[in-house]
């Protein structure tokens, strides 16, 4: 059985650390952007959001230079979200752990490795239907997330959708995207996997 699981906003509480790199590229750049909001609808990749703020040419350059500067800034502000050392050790259990986030592969290695996270391995760069072809090519059977675009890419793959309301999206929301399973947090991910 192998189990993916999203990053931001399902395992890891890393709105502090990206703020805290949109507040410097604000800096760097000279282009204002409203990290405070940012912040509040992560999931997408960093191309899609640049693009809500500048002009469409100027957008490769500025998230290279993201990605370049995320590391140092971003890791030390970055914690884990209640319960999720117990669910990807309940995931374990069970069989392979793969982590499947828009961000960049080095950068969530970075996390894996900094938090401890118990993950087999990882896949960046992935958002919605790229996200479900690393699911089907891994034959996944579960995807834990917390934006509809996760439980878009489950939906896709023929995996179970299990929603965390850590993140932008409502539980409503969740469903709508084709959650199966809407927990409240983490926290709750071992007592669904194995009831008993």
């Amino acid at each position: 059985m192998t189990t993916g699981f999203d990053l931001d906003m399902t395992l890891i509480d890393s709105r502090p650390g990206i703020k805290a790199v949109y507040d410097q590229l604000v800096i760097d750049s000279g282009i204002p952007i409203d990290t405070d909001l940012v912040v509040s609808r992560l999931g997408p990749p960093v191309e899609r959001e640049l693009a809500q703020w500048m002009p469409e040419a100027e957008v490769p350059r500025w998230a290279d230079h993201y990605r370049a500067i995320y590391p140092d800034i971003a890791l030390p502000l970055i914690t884990v979200l209640p319960g999720a050392h117990d669910a990807l050790e309940a995931a374990q259990k069970r069989g392979r752990t793969i982590l499947i986030t828009a961000k960049n592969g080095p950068s969530a290695q970075l996390h894996v490795d900094h938090l401890g996270l118990a993950i087999d391995e990882v896949f960046g760069r992935a958002w919605r239907e790229g996200k479900a072809a690393v699911l089907s090519e891994q034959d996944a059977t579960t995807y834990v997330g917390d934006h509809v675009h996760d439980m878009e890419a489950a939906r896709l793959a023929s995996a179970t959708g299990v929603a965390v309301t850590t993140g932008p999206c409502t539980a409503d929301e969740l469903r709508q995207a084709g959650a199966e399973v809407v927990l409240s947090t983490l926290e709750d991910f071992p007592r669904w996997l194995d009831p008993r």
